[in-house]
């Protein structure tokens, strides 16, 4: 079935020969550049999972943040509010003052009002009552 003679070897040898060669020209430059992109890959990965991480950190950070602010804000909105019904009644207070002395101002004055019309009104009274006396009884008895 083979022949064992000299060409076998040759053979043999120009396989290894032709192995070296592919390994020096082909394998080893291919080898290179598939060990480089895993390594380019395994960096990629580890600084994205690095990233992930500190994005989850500042994400979780912030948050903290936001809910901080928030409070502060229902703290603001609060006092806001209490102040603005403290000054409302305040300024309740002080129109009910006003309106009750202007009340009273006004009562004061109805009442000296009423005062020079009850003295109009009896000036006028004792007048009259003069001068019907004086037109009953004549002018010489009424003095």
């Amino acid at each position: 079935m083979f022949d064992f003679d000299a060409t076998l070897p040759f053979m043999a040898l120009q396989f290894i020969v032709l192995a070296f060669v592919l390994n020096a020209i082909f394998y080893k430059p291919l080898n290179k550049v598939l060990d480089d992109r895993a390594d380019y890959i395994r960096d990629n990965e580890s600084q994205a999972k690095e990233r992930l991480a500190k994005a989850k950190e500042l994400a979780s950070q912030y948050e903290l943040q936001i809910a901080d602010a928030r409070r502060q804000s229902q703290e603001v909105i609060a006092t806001a509010q209490s102040d603005a019904k403290r000054i409302a009644a305040e300024q309740i207070e002080v129109a009910q003052k006003e309106a009750q002395q202007q009340k009273e101002a006004a009562a004061q004055e109805i009442e000296e009002q009423r005062q020079v019309a009850l003295r109009s009104l009896e000036q006028q009274v004792d007048g009259l009552s003069r001068q019907i006396l004086e037109k009953l009884l004549g002018p010489e008895l009424v003095k």
